[in-house]
């Protein structure tokens, strides 16, 4: 469990470096009520979006994550959301625990094949891009939007296509993975206007981050049937949408894109690093700079 607020002022008070995890919110009151004692905040994660990083500068604060570590399995995570929703899996399974499984037939249980549908990846950073080599492996074709195209030679090894308007990329493409941050600029990118953009069959892939998406606009559309499923790993306030709990159309998880015992090790490993390094009077090698984040901040225009 989390510390408490007051807990983790006390804590940051008498000492110099902070290890914080998602369910720490460190935002300007926060820095500044934690004092001048401390001075590195090392987060164990790739996200950064419950640290006010720019008031933590202000304060003398280093902000460091652990970024690379996460990419690899959230890949598999969306992959596998990617390929359980259209074919069912889910539903399947709960057939077969409630005992509604009479038999094969031709019709019974019929899903969408994923082989040469069109995924459009928002956000090809490290994640969007692992997603890309295995979307290729299943027959997928890429299509992706960020502020700018990426390397000429990375996009050709995708076979990716790039889309300056999201707007387009959504109302083209049969499933949609969502992989930017979340900052301001993308809180809501997908808004209901931009939901109702996708086609009837299209489904909405998320293990980036719940704020990036309306949620409640994604539970009415699944619910009318205006878009055809979810597979989601993250959610807007924490638990999911109740509409969505009850779908059965949609694939939820408990935020475990990132749960294997080799991302865990890995992720405190440079936690220690970062440490370390600032600890021996060197700038720690995984700084988060405001303005370079890595992972593409999709255009909203």
């Amino acid at each position: 469990m989390p510390m408490s607020r007051a807990a983790l002022i006390n804590a940051a008070q008498d000492c110099d470096v902070l290890a914080a995890t998602l369910g720490d919110q460190l935002d300007a009151e926060f820095f500044e009520a934690a004092g001048s004692r401390l001075k590195l905040v090392a987060n164990f994660g790739a996200g950064v979006d419950h640290i006010d990083v720019a008031a933590a500068n202000a304060r003398g604060v280093t902000v460091t994550n652990t970024p690379s570590v996460l990419a690899e399995d959230a890949a598999d995570m969306a992959m596998a959301l990617i390929l359980a929703v259209p074919r069912r899996l889910v539903e399947g399974v709960r057939a077969l625990e409630n005992g509604d499984f009479e038999g094969w037939s031709p019709t019974w249980m019929l899903g969408r094949r994923v082989r040469g549908k069109k995924l459009g990846i928002i956000g090809l950073g490290r994640v969007g891009e692992a997603i890309a080599r295995r979307a290729q492996a299943f027959g997928l074709a890429v299509h992706y939007h960020n502020r700018k195209p990426i390397n000429p030679h990375v996009e050709e090894g995708l076979a990716a296509t790039y889309w300056d308007s999201l707007d387009q990329m959504l109302a083209h493409v049969d499933i949609v993975s969502v992989n930017c941050p979340h900052t301001p600029a993308t809180f809501h990118l997908l808004s209901r206007r931009r939901l109702e953009l996708l086609q009837p069959h299209a489904y909405v892939v998320n293990v980036s981050r719940g704020e990036i998406v309306d949620e409640a606009a994604l539970a009415d559309l699944v619910e009318t049937g205006r878009i055809a499923g979810a597979g989601l790993d993250v959610y807007e306030r924490g638990a999911p949408n109740e509409k969505l709990l009850n779908a059965p159309n949609v694939v939820l998880l408990p935020h475990m894109a990132s749960a294997t015992v080799e991302s865990r090790i890995e992720m405190g490993e440079r936690v220690i690093i970062n440490i370390k390094m600032f600890a021996d009077g060197h700038k720690p090698p995984d700084r988060v700079i405001l303005g370079l984040d890595a992972d593409i901040e999709p255009k909203t225009a």
